[in-house]
């Protein structure tokens, strides 16, 4: 019968439109910065069920009931989240207190013939270098002892006191953040539980086109897609950088690079996780290395991560990340800022997470919702698409 609505599509009256969905929108972001840190612990325990929902369902397949295989894939996945957790805490630590005694040595243990500081030792070879380089006008050495003697062992204690005190507000923090891990992943849980029942309850509510993927595998899709995009990011980026510091080392470029390859080559894959400011943090450690052994050393390693992140922004992301985000860069740009403004670094990396799976969720609905026409819509011409206008 005409005007019988299409099952499974919504039609938004007007009076919803000037009035309801406004305040709906208000009210929920009014309730959500009220609660954001809850809100925010679902949003990542939903985009983890999500992520692993197709594992289940694959160990389903194999006539293991489902909550044993929740219980399978879960037992795996904090076993591995939480050992990376807590190696990477007990390195801060370690690394920490190791540079803190190091830096006191430095200062303050005399040793040798005569009897100095290494801080004293590397001074007078400094020095030696401008004397023998027509540079005796420059006198480093008088007002750095000048300095050195200022500093006495209290000063240099005070400071690696406050850097181990720094390494164990650290530990504290890790403590926290592994009690919100455990939230997550209680919560996660129960999702995962009942995700069949909710995907069969949205698939009866808005079926899907014929050939076409329920909106939970949809959005499933999407975060598979963008994890294996990020991993293999991740993997190119680190595999370089490790590569190209060993040819540094090789060729006498970099000191002992050969030696340190694999670490910083590691350290920047697990850079390349943060967004827009990863690739600086895997820079950091190598160029600060390559400075302290020999200054020339550093312009090359600087000169490889810039080629590197040349190649990365020119080919390697549009290749890999262009197929599984599938999002303007503005947008991109707009959801890190967001992320980061409403709940700080936490937010910035589950903001493209989120926008993968909320880009298939508004391609699904997008098929399904339509605005009721106004009267002058009606009267002069039809409604333009939102599709034609976005892209005028």
């Amino acid at each position: 019968m005409a005007g019988t609505p299409t099952p499974g599509r919504i039609e938004i009256p007007r009076w919803v439109q000037l009035v309801g969905l406004p305040l709906l929108l208000l009210l929920a972001w009014v309730v959500a910065g009220a609660v954001r840190h809850a809100v925010f612990l679902f949003l990542v325990a939903l985009l983890i069920a999500l992520l692993l929902n197709p594992l289940v369902r694959g160990l389903g397949r194999v006539r293991i009931p489902r909550g044993l295989a929740v219980a399978i894939v879960y037992l795996g996945f904090a076993a591995v989240i939480a050992l990376a957790v807590v190696v990477l805490a007990t390195v801060v630590v370690q690394q920490t207190r190791n540079a803190s005694h190091r830096v006191d040595d430095y200062f303050t243990v005399a040793s040798g013939h005569p009897r100095e500081t290494g801080a004293a030792h590397d001074l007078a070879r400094f020095q030696h270098w401008l004397d023998t380089h027509h540079l005796k006008r420059v006198r480093v050495e008088k007002q750095g002892n000048k300095f050195l003697s200022s500093i006495g062992t209290n000063d240099v204690t005070r400071y690696t006191q406050k850097a181990l005190n720094w390494a164990e507000g650290a530990g504290v923090a890790v403590v926290a953040l592994l009690f919100s891990i455990l939230l997550v992943v209680v919560v996660s849980i129960y999702m995962l539980l009942d995700m069949h029942r909710l995907a069969a309850a949205v698939d009866r509510r808005f079926p899907p086109a014929p050939g076409t993927l329920p909106l939970i595998e949809r959005m499933e899709l999407a975060l598979v897609s963008y994890v294996k995009g990020q991993v293999a990011l991740s993997v190119i980026i680190g595999a370089s950088a490790g590569i190209g510091i060993w040819i540094l080392g090789a060729l006498g470029l970099m000191p002992n690079g050969e030696h340190y390859a694999a670490a910083f080559g590691a350290w920047a894959g697990v850079a390349e996780l943060i967004p827009y400011i990863g690739p600086w943090l895997g820079a950091a450690p190598a160029v600060v290395y390559a400075l302290v052994q020999e200054p020339l050393s550093a312009l090359w390693v600087a000169l490889l991560f810039l080629g590197i992140q040349q190649l990365e922004g020119h080919v390697v992301v549009p290749k890999v990340m262009g197929h599984s985000l599938r999002l303007h860069p503005l947008l991109v740009i707009f959801g890190l800022l967001a992320g980061g403004e409403i709940y700080g670094f936490p937010g910035i990396l589950v903001a493209l997470p989120l926008l993968a799976a909320g880009r298939a969720a508004w391609e699904f609905f997008g098929e399904r919702i339509a605005l009721q026409r106004w009267p002058q819509d009606a009267e002069d011409e039809p409604a333009q698409p939102v599709a034609d206008v976005v892209h005028l």
